[in-house]
């Protein structure tokens, strides 16, 4: 039986006997182990209650910045630099950033017929007896030409502009909405924006002036006199793009429309009559025209007939119709003291243009 100090089990087997094994006083019965209550000291106590285990450096003492307050220096330096660089390089221009367009020149350019204008119901045979036999229908007759790269601008970016110079033609001159239902947005949001001001004036407050005729910016036919007889409108023209500075891409279109036309509300058998419009336009791209798919319209010279040179053509066309003659009378005066005014012009239809039924 072992003595006082010896485990209830006795002494440990293979232990050296007795009060000769110097761990024998570290020796703990096992209720005691169970009650023991482990206790491990947290981050903060470890810190306030023992000493640090790397002392800092003197010389580190005193000012300069951590290393936290570099970080986060360094952060907001990149942060104001990036909002700088992006004010800068910011794609969507602001009005306050914007260069100034150049205004769009205009001549519309009336062309009255010398007797009666010929009609007929089949309008197939009206374009086949006219000088647009052989034009092409719609957009067909706007093809692209051939293009290559300049000093300053890559192929590519020839091609955008000559896709936009064509999407103006086609909007502002077959679009049937634009022609007669007074539509105006497809042809508006083709413009670059700094010419947006000119063009909305032209259509609140009409001017005869070379600077704010509607029919300056596209076709636009009086819906209360006519109508489209035949929505496939005869198109053949010419298109070509050359460098005008290092900055600046120019487009100049030649197209020739010609369109069929009755009295409005009229049946299919009504006579019919050919309109044509000739529409001679300059574009101006810089770069970003060319990325947001806009063009500056900066020169058209309009000519269209049959019309009557009485008739103001600034606001809308009011085509002469089959069997319908021109007014007496030439085109409206022109003042010469009105130094922002454009001089009234008007033509004769050549007897060759009509068709002949």
């Amino acid at each position: 039986m072992g003595g006082p100090s010896d485990p209830p089990e006795g002494t440990p087997e293979g232990a050296p006997g007795g009060g000769e094994d110097e761990y024998r006083s570290v020796v703990f019965d096992e209720s005691f182990v169970r009650a023991a209550r482990l206790q491990e000291y947290s981050a903060r106590e470890r810190l306030t209650d023992h000493a640090p285990a790397v002392r800092s450096s003197p010389h580190r003492r005193g000012g300069g910045l951590s290393r936290q307050a570099l970080v986060l220096v360094l952060l907001i330096a990149v942060a104001f630099g990036t909002a700088v660089y992006l004010g800068v390089s910011n794609p969507y221009r602001t009005p306050a950033g914007e260069r100034p367009a150049e205004p769009l020149r205009m001549t519309v350019v009336p062309l009255a017929p010398e007797g009666r204008v010929p009609g007929t119901a089949d309008v197939q045979r009206l374009y086949a007896r006219s000088p647009a036999a052989r034009f092409r229908s719609g957009a067909e007759g706007v093809p692209l030409p051939a293009s290559r790269s300049t000093a300053h601008f890559s192929a590519g970016q020839v091609v955008s502009a000559l896709l936009t110079a064509k999407d103006y033609v086609v909007r502002s001159s077959l679009d049937p909405g634009v022609l007669t239902g007074g539509e105006i947005r497809p042809v508006r949001v083709l413009l670059d924006s700094g010419q947006l001001d000119q063009f909305d004036r032209s259509f609140d407050r009409p001017t005869a002036d070379g600077r704010h005729a509607p029919t300056g910016w596209l076709v636009r036919f009086d819906p209360s006199l006519v109508q489209l007889a035949d929505r496939g409108i005869r198109v053949r023209g010419t298109m070509q793009a050359a460098e005008r500075d290092s900055a600046t891409l120019e487009v100049t279109t030649d197209h020739t429309f010609v369109y069929a036309l009755r009295p409005a509300g009229a049946d299919r058998d009504a006579r019919a009559s050919l309109f044509t419009v000739r529409r001679e336009l300059r574009f101006r791209f810089d770069h970003d025209d060319l990325r947001l798919h806009q063009a500056e319209l900066v020169l058209a010279q309009v000519q269209a007939g049959p019309l009557s040179c009485a008739q103001d053509s600034a606001g809308r066309l009011h085509p002469l119709l089959a069997g319908q003659t021109a007014e007496e009378g030439g085109p409206p005066g022109t003042d010469p003291y009105a130094t922002d005014s454009a001089p009234a012009v008007c033509g004769s239809l050549a007897p060759g243009a009509q068709p002949d039924v």
